[in-house]
């Protein structure tokens, strides 16, 4: 380990041990292929991190056939029942969009009506499957969409979990995807699909978390997610024009306050930011 890395390594552990919730996360330089990682093997809630491998599964389907981006979906009203991310819950039945605009909607404002739509023409059993066949096999996909009377102490079982390395590989093999013909093949996908996939995931709109401490405008390929047990966000980061590092950290048992009345969230959230701060300060040097 460098020297830089190992200062890295200091500062993101100090940052985690700032507080009394858990913080799993796993980090790669891209410029050296220097990895960090804290409990990066560990089980931990995915909330809408899992939207990737849902998009990833859906391109599958796509490249073989069994899918077509331009197919038309009407949203109905039951598209919205037990639904609380995204705007489409707020629109007007009837409205048709293509299967591409679904996938674009459940990614770049996580709205669970697209993520419905999507999820609709794949079995869960089959997105299930497809992570563990690309080597995810720490991950999990549980339900359609996590039940809204969740409590913040519910177990894994009650939901799609996952870990830090398997999110980091999939970005990665994704970024792989774009110059490699290889990893495109392990994702099930064609490198065109794999490069729609990465611009749908530079798309993102919401910009807390990972992208919140770095100078605006940075380009950042990422996916969030808003648990009952924490928050969650993994992503790629570019400078320069260039990838530069991947991170995807996860927060869990965070309480609904903390001791100075600051809710958890908040703070969770804070603590991603400041992970991927310390990535775009050290490993640039």
């Amino acid at each position: 380990m460098s020297i830089n890395t190992a200062k890295a390594a200091t500062a993101l552990d100090n940052i985690c041990n700032a507080h009394t919730f858990t913080t799993r996360f796993m980090v790669r330089n891209l410029l050296t292929g220097e990895t960090i990682e804290r409990g990066a093997d560990e089980e931990t809630p995915s909330a809408s991190t899992r939207k990737t491998s849902i998009m990833m599964a859906a391109l599958k389907a796509v490249h073989e056939g069994r899918l077509d981006l331009n197919e038309q979906i009407v949203y109905e009203q039951r598209f919205s029942e037990e639904v609380a991310s995204g705007m489409f819950r707020y629109l007007t039945p009837g409205i048709v969009i293509s299967l591409r605009d679904a996938i674009t909607g459940m990614m770049v404002l996580s709205d669970n009506v697209c993520t419905k739509m999507v999820f609709e023409r794949l079995q869960l059993s089959e997105v299930d499957s497809y992570c563990k066949s690309i080597g995810m096999s720490g991950t999990h996909h549980r339900f359609l969409i996590p039940p809204l009377a969740l409590s913040p102490d519910h177990t894994l079982a009650s939901v799609t979990t996952t870990t830090a390395r398997d999110q980091a590989f999939l970005l990665q093999t994704i970024l792989d995807a774009q110059t490699s013909p290889e990893a495109a093949e392990l994702l099930g996908s064609s490198m065109e699909l794999c490069a729609y996939a990465l611009q749908t995931l530079k798309n993102q709109i919401l910009r807390y978390a990972i992208p919140s401490r770095l100078p605006f405008g940075t380009v950042v390929a990422h996916k969030g997610g808003t648990g009952k047990r924490g928050r969650m966000n993994a992503g790629i980061v570019y400078r320069d024009g260039a990838p530069f590092y991947i991170i995807a950290a996860f927060t869990d048992q965070v309480p609904q306050a903390m001791p100075d009345g600051t809710p958890g969230y908040t703070v969770s959230l804070e603590t991603i930011g400041r992970l991927s701060r310390v990535c775009w300060d050290e490993f640039q040097k």
